[in-house]
């Protein structure tokens, strides 16, 4: 092995070049600082190698009067400078992951792109001979000529200097740029990629990106806004409008309590007056679900308290029927009993109120009556490992109490009006035989019985205790 290095210097130099190209593809990407190492060493014995054949990078090749071996020793001297120019890129690299991570890789590039034309114009005057002021004044007028040429995609570039250094942005925010919005998945020299919430993929130029108005939906962290707008009849009075709609946010458990959502009204006209409900959830996946979930139930109360959302035909609206007969309408379980059924089902339900914080039905009491949530909000709460936790909420249409009508049984629940609510009582004894006789609603209310019981199962469970690893360095820390 000593006799090769010894006897043909410069091929070794040749196969170290290879050999480098080679490991820096077979080493993985998880081996990083394998492959930094590897560079590293193989440039150090590269180097050696050529000084100890008196080529020295900084000088042209000796052998003038050999041409094969003169272009070869030309060309390994062209070849250390741009190994070297590599090396130190890939330094500095490793250096601005570990300091900056990724949001720095523009600026690596850039630096990359700079260490690089130094290594070419240092071998063109070393190495060659070239005059390198004449090199320098010919480049000039050259990048005069390509900087004309290329005037939007050098926007571009210095534009996402100025996204990398004041950073409106980072990997995995989610944000909006000029009305186009998505979670960022790249930044590079040219542009930043976002994925949208339909999955495609939306690529903005980072001059359009610098000019245009940008919202960051991930700051700060863990708190995501979410709105809904609906419009009313001017007539109805905005103090109903506005309890209901804070009925409505109070019956969303995704809402965040800081800061606390609120109410207001957008516009008012002779055509409609527009309300908002806007809150802040904890995470971006929570956006589409929390904003239908309001809607729903800002239509709910809303109805429940005598306002209905605005239409096109306003002005012909029905005539309007008792509120347990429009519960009944709007019912689930209820909506397929036939009108002189409702009519009669109607006339037998009772109204009763509930205070805020007071018990409708508390967990394991069997029920001899049915609810129907008029107005208000109740909250739904179970134990697990004796500590109770707000497992859901309830509002207008939803019932109480199916388990005792069904099967003389109880939910390990207890429903606790966290709002004023009002809701109508169904007796049992009247109930009773209106199931037997109709089999589609007993159906139905034992399709709402098994699920409520399988959820309070299911939520209740005791969570597997998950054993303690043990190992040595667990013992040495008991030991400490």
């Amino acid at each position: 092995m000593l006799s090769l290095l010894t006897e043909h210097p410069l091929f070794c130099a040749f196969i170290l070049i290879l050999l480098d190209l080679g490991l820096w593809r077979l080493i993985s990407s998880h081996g990083s600082e394998w492959k930094l190492l590897v560079r590293v060493l193989i440039f150090a014995v590269f180097s050696l190698l050529l000084f100890n054949e008196g080529l020295n990078p900084m000088e042209p090749a000796p052998w003038a009067d050999n041409v094969p071996l003169h272009l070869a020793a030309t060309g390994l001297q062209i070849g250390w400078w741009l190994f070297g120019a590599r090396t130190l890129t890939v330094l500095i690299g490793a250096v601005m992951m570990q300091r900056v991570g990724h949001t720095g890789r523009l600026l690596q590039d850039l630096l990359g792109a700079v260490i690089f034309l130094i290594a070419i114009i240092a071998a063109l005057a070393y190495v060659l001979d070239l005059p390198v002021k004449g090199v320098l004044a010919t480049s000039g007028a050259l990048a005069i000529i390509v900087g004309l040429a290329l005037q939007s995609t050098l926007s571009d570039v210095f534009s996402g200097i100025v996204l990398n250094t004041t950073k409106p942005y980072q990997l995995d925010d989610w944000i909006s740029i000029d009305g186009t919005e998505g979670r960022v998945t790249d930044i590079d020299w040219r542009a930043t990629r976002l994925q949208t919430s339909q999955g495609s993929m939306a690529v903005i130029p980072n001059s359009l990106a610098a000019k245009a108005k940008i919202i960051n939906f991930s700051r700060p962290s863990n708190m995501f806004g979410v709105s809904v707008s609906v419009q009313v009849s001017p007539n109805a009075r905005p103090h109903s409008v506005i309890d209901a709609l804070e009925r409505a946010m109070q019956g969303c458990r995704q809402l965040l309590d800081t800061p606390a959502p609120s109410v207001a009204l957008k516009s008012s006209g002779s055509s409609g007056a527009e309300y908002e409900i806007s809150g802040f959830v904890a995470s971006m996946s929570e956006k589409r679900l929390v904003r239908n979930q309001l809607f729903d139930l800002a239509y709910r109360h809303l109805q429940a308290s005598g306002v209905n959302l605005l239409s096109s035909n306003e002005g012909d609206a029905p005539t309007h029927s008792s509120r347990p007969r429009a519960l009944l309408d709007s019912s689930p379980i209820f909506s397929t009993l036939r009108q002189e059924e409702k009519d009669t089902f109607s006339q037998n339900m009772v109204l009763q109120t509930f205070r805020a914080g007071e018990v409708i039905l508390a967990g394991g009491e069997v029920s001899d009556h049915l609810f129907i949530v008029e107005s208000g909000v109740v909250s739904v709460t179970l134990k697990r490992n004796g500590t109770p936790f707000e497992s859901g909420r309830m509002g207008p249409g939803e019932v109480i109490g199916e388990a005792g009508i069904l099967a003389d049984t109880s939910l390990p629940a207890d429903f606790t009006a966290k709002t004023f609510c009002a809701l109508y009582r169904i007796e049992k004894s009247y109930l009773k035989p209106c199931l037997d006789a109709r089999h589609d609603i007993n159906d139905a209310m034992t399709a709402l019985f098994d699920y409520r019981l399988h959820k309070a199962q299911s939520l209740t469970e005791e969570a597997p205790v998950v054993a303690p690893k043990r190992g040595f360095l667990q013992w040495l820390r008991s030991r400490a």
